[in-house]
């Protein structure tokens, strides 16, 4: 049943790719094929990948989402042995029932010894109480009694994503265990039907694959896969959206945790869609060493880390950044994928707090909806992006230095909107035939005409803000 559905799936998009559909369905995906995919979004599913040894995942529907949903509802990914582990969560107050078993498991575990994750979409088993909590450390347990060898102590994080205001339907879940056993594997197939299983409001799977090397391993190579998912309810506070990460490389809990943290605050840190934090936010990165090679360790007490150490944490970011401009990609209702840069500040943390009010600014968004690059809206909230913040009186935005460009992606030269405080003459036909286009980048320079080659530039990722995205949200329940 399982291959049928992934061969149903494959076909949609041959149909989907023939006919170059652009219709959005904001109801789940349908692996029978009666749902269509953006024909815009098909370029970011991938057809093939490279994955992580020893890691198997498998996906089945039980019966969590609506029977009107053939898609699956209740994903495992488990490692065939004990592995490392790291976690990032949401910092919202109303944390759901995932995110306090699995921060249990991380602080008991200490990030040793971990089996896998179980993750269900359809029932965020928000707002349950002691009995949703309950749900979830059974949820928990069943899983890893699956995973362990005899006699081994296991560990399994768990993830909840859908609405919120009622309990997951554990008995069918528990029910459905064995068979989601059954159905875990390796092969491209099952991470794709992973990454379904996983979808809300999305309307395509999120899915990346990399290989890489490590400077003391040369010779090995490793492998880095996972998935994601996310359309709406997405900002930063730590790593908006769901994510699993699974690599082969030896990585100690110690490095996972700071390699995770880091690559997080520069990649799922910084998108924003409507600029809500939800309560179920959760990207963990599993290391089971299957691969071989040297282990990867850190030390705090150390001015500089390995070489194999940096080198995994550029890729890292470089990846965990893919994953999550994917998710901006599928933002509700958008039809624009926008990159703001920040350049001329004097640290990151404060070109970050000025490209993320651009990027929440509802002004800016609808704007680029409607084909304005929106010099004046960005003006407006780089001016507020540093107020009542640590960075406030201290100089950083002077008017008559700050200069704001449109980039083209077809690579032509870079379009002054802003020049020193005050609005550029522009060809609007330059202007209209960037605005055109799927991806839109904006770049804010502080100082203009002056050195910055010293100072680190910050990036952020949003997208448009349309009438969809009301149709969406409003008829979410209905």
């Amino acid at each position: 049943m399982f291959a049928r559905r992934i061969a149903a799936f494959a076909a949609a998009i041959a149909r989907i790719e023939k006919s170059q559909c652009q219709n959005r369905n904001f109801s789940n995906f349908d692996l029978h094929g009666s749902s269509s995919i953006p024909g815009s979004k098909l370029r970011f599913i991938p057809k093939s990948g490279t994955y992580p040894l020893g890691f198997t995942v498998g996906s089945v529907k039980a019966g969590i989402k609506s029977e009107r949903s053939p898609e699956p509802d209740l994903v495992l990914v488990a490692s065939d042995r004990p592995s490392c582990g790291a976690a990032v969560f949401t910092k919202n107050e109303f944390p759901a029932p995932s995110i306090t078993v699995s921060r249990e498991v991380m602080q008991a575990s200490k990030g040793h010894g971990l089996r896998g994750i179980i993750a269900n979409s359809g029932c965020a088993n928000l707002f349950t109480g002691e009995p949703g909590l309950r749900d979830t450390r059974k949820m928990g347990e069943e899983a890893a009694n699956h995973l362990a060898e005899q006699g081994e102590k296991s560990s399994v994080l768990v993830m909840h994503t859908g609405a919120g205001g009622q309990r997951l339907p554990i008995s069918s879940i528990i029910h459905n265990l064995p068979k989601l056993r059954q159905n875990m594997g390796s092969t491209h197939d099952h991470w794709l039907g992973a990454a379904i299983g996983m979808l809300t409001t999305d309307t395509f799977p999120k899915l990346a694959s990399w290989t890489f090397t490590l400077p003391s391993s040369p010779g090995v190579e490793f492998r880095l896969a996972g998935i994601t998912k996310g359309a709406g309810m997405i900002h930063p506070n730590m790593a908006t959206t769901l994510g699993i990460i699974c690599t082969d490389a030896p990585v100690t809990p110690s490095a996972l945790q700071q390699l995770l943290s880091t690559a997080a605050d520069k990649s799922y840190n910084c998108i924003s869609i409507e600029g809500d934090t939800s309560t179920n936010d959760m990207v963990a990165l599993l290391a089971n060493g299957a691969a071989g090679g040297y282990p990867v360790d850190f030390d705090s007490s150390l001015p500089h880390q390995s070489e194999d150490f940096v080198a995994l944490q550029k890729m890292l970011i470089g990846y965990m950044a893919e994953l999550a401009k994917l998710v901006v990609r599928d933002g509700e209702g958008a039809t624009k994928f926008i990159t703001i840069r920040v350049r001329g500040a004097p640290s990151y943390p404060a070109g970050k707090r000025i490209a993320s009010a651009i990027a929440r600014s509802v002004l800016f968004k609808t704007g680029v909806y409607g084909g304005d690059p929106g010099w004046g809206w960005v003006s407006v909230a780089l001016g507020y992006s540093l107020a009542d913040t640590e960075f406030a009186g201290q100089g950083i935005i002077v008017p008559g230095l700050t200069s704001i460009c449109l980039i083209p992606v077809d690579g032509s030269r870079a379009l002054k909107i802003l020049d020193k405080g005050v609005p550029a003459e522009i060809d609007q036909t330059l202007v209209e035939k960037a605005m055109e286009q799927q991806d839109v980048e904006i770049l804010v320079d502080l100082r203009d005409g002056q050195d910055n080659q010293d100072l680190e530039e910050a990036v952020y990722w949003t997208c448009d803000l349309t009438h969809d995205f009301v149709t969406v949200n409003g008829d979410f329940r209905k």
